[in-house]
């Protein structure tokens, strides 16, 4: 069928080798280091500086099993996304790796979902980004105006807050001092249309700069993010050590008083904090041995990552107790209740340039995605332009670039996190299912890397077996009240009728348990996230249809007879 069209490994490796000779190619730099460096910058950023504060306050000190637990079920992704890494080394990383699997429909889906991905995770990064700076700069004496720092929907919030703050009484002369400025803030706003005009453009900047970097070229980008990641990890490792020296062992009993519900509340948190590592693959053609590099630095980076979270939310809650965490910067906190307060500055700095480093990588991602799609004739072919000089792809980077800053200036953070999760899991369920279809590699490429064969045949069904056993309440629960309680609840019995029928699949033909539990991992986390993201995410997914049906599908380039064949 024309919509499940497949591309062969062999037909994409020629096409970028034709791209490289006819000048259209990228630069290839990247060694393992540099990749492996890539993946910290993505990964460690504003969830080891402020989210985790949030998932430590619900789970205590138990808050790191919980960060154990989400690098397995990346982990499970991670090596798949190698294996696909090792064999086709070229960039789109998910997108690419689906049409090699499932066909070009499947392909488009994903693609249109990482798109989705990298857009509004750097919108929520960037606005994050810009809250760390303006604490920087008051910390500095320096106050921007409030119109100028933050979007209408959180100026309402926060001005609400303090007025209510005010109305109240009984705060201390600094908090009162405080209160008072954001709403004299709030009041000098300006008015367009009896509107007041609120703009984050501290936000706005950074992604201009940013995409400006990524712009003119990947070296420029590589030497950023390797020395923003060695900023960072010297301030993360200087927290761990020094903090080791407050820790009161007292403040880890109990290690879980939440139980281990609790610890799991800070899932979506800690999830978000470790999807960064796909964006690795789509810099393949820029690598100098992607199918041996690109594997490492996907495993290095998850691992090294992995162990700094652990560390971290240890000596927090070790530091203090867990129930003092629940603010926007526990790092900082912790150390200010000490009286070391430069730490406290060093840290603030430190979180800056973190945000920074994943807005760097994402929007290195994001552009590449476009390009391959454009590549294949299911977008524009200004999208694939590699510019002359820089050996970018100019085009997709301005129009990436101005899909983040704008809405960056106006729009609040809320929701964008779980859309973002959307485009990330589904893309990970994809290429976990896409390698059991992968064919056997021939003696000649034994040598590249390959997931680990263990036979799932009877070890699939008897871990569901153990879920279900453990869910049994929640599930006759969401029997009983599905008509009730609708989407949810429906939501588990669909993922639990959809996990039977794939162990019975491994059971007949001997899956390889390695990528069905990533892929059964990530279906989980997926019926977690509410409802009305899912419904922005569909109407995401029905604009990127339309645009396949009335373009992509027959300007595709397998449409046609390949000459790259």
């Amino acid at each position: 069928m024309s919509l499940f069209r497949k591309k062969s490994i062999e037909q994409i490796n020629a096409l970028a080798q034709h791209e490289a000779s006819q000048g259209h190619g990228l630069n290839k730099v990247l060694g393992v280091r540099d990749l492996t460096f890539l993946g910290i910058a993505a990964v460690v950023g504003a969830g080891i500086f402020s989210t985790i504060g949030t998932a430590a306050s619900n789970g205590g000190p138990g808050i790191s099993l919980l960060f154990v637990i989400t690098a397995i079920t990346c982990g499970f992704s991670a090596l798949c996304y190698a294996e696909f890494a090792g064999r086709v080394p070229a960039s789109g990383s998910a997108y690419t790796y689906a049409y090699v699997s499932f066909g070009e429909l499947i392909a488009w889906i994903i693609g249109w979902a990482l798109i989705l991905e990298y857009a509004i995770g750097n919108i929520v990064v960037a606005i994050s980004w810009s809250s760390y700076f303006n604490n920087l700069l008051q910390g500095l004496g320096i106050n921007l105006p409030f119109w100028l720092t933050t979007n209408s929907s959180a100026a309402l919030a926060t001005f609400t807050k303090a007025s209510d703050a005010l109305a109240a009484g009984g705060l201390s002369p600094s908090l009162a001092v405080a209160a008072q400025e954001i709403v004299a803030g709030f009041n000098a706003a300006p008015l367009i249309g009896g509107t007041k005009l609120f703009l984050n453009i501290p936000a706005f900047v950074i992604v201009c700069l940013i995409t400006a970097l990524v712009y003119v070229g990947i070296q420029e980008s590589r030497k950023s993010a390797n020395f923003m990641v060695i900023f960072k990890l010297v301030v993360i490792v200087l927290v761990i050590v020094l903090g080791f020296f407050y820790v009161d062992a007292s403040n880890w009993r109990p290690f879980l008083p939440n139980g281990f519900a609790g610890v799991l509340q800070g899932v979506s948190a800690v999830f978000y904090a470790y999807i960064g590592f796909d964006a690795i693959s789509t810099t393949a053609e820029e690598c100098k041995n992607p199918q041996r590099d690109l594997p490492r630095g996907m495993m290095y980076s998850l691992l090294i990552c992995t162990v700094l979270y652990i560390l971290i939310a240890l000596v927090l809650t070790g530091m203090v107790h867990y129930s003092q965490l629940n603010v926007d910067d526990p790092l900082a906190y912790v150390f200010d209740r000490l009286g070391l307060k430069w730490i406290g500055y060093v840290i603030s700095i430190s979180a800056v340039v973190a945000t920074t480093s994943v807005l760097l990588v994402f929007q290195l991602g994001q552009p590449r995605i476009w390009m391959s799609m454009s590549r294949d004739g299911l977008l524009p072919g200004a999208f694939s332009r590699i510019h002359p000089k820089f050996r970018t792809p100019s085009f997709s980077t301005l129009v990436s670039g101005a899909l983040v800053a704008i809405p960056a200036l106006v729009l609040p953070s809320s929701l964008m996190t779980d859309l973002t999760s959307i485009g990330t899991l589904f893309a990970f369920v994809i290429v976990c299912f896409g390698v059991l279809v992968l064919p056997k590699l021939s003696v000649a490429n034994a040598n590249r890397f390959r997931i680990p064969y263990i036979n799932g045949q009877f070890l699939v069904p008897a871990l569901l077996a153990l879920f279900l056993f453990f869910s049994r309440h929640r599930l006759l629960s969401a029997v009983q009240n599905v008509a009730d309680e609708g989407y949810q609840e429906l939501l588990l019995l669909v993922y639990v009728l959809l996990a039977v029928g794939v162990a019975v699949l491994c059971f007949l033909r001997k899956y390889s348990t390695i990528p069905v539990l990533g892929a059964l991992s990530c279906m989980y986390l997926l019926i977690e996230i509410p409802a009305i993201s899912w419904l922005w995410f569909l109407v995401w997914m029905g604009l990127g249809l339309a645009i396949y049906f009335l373009y992509g599908q027959k300007n595709s380039k397998l449409a046609t007879a390949n000459k790259f064949s």
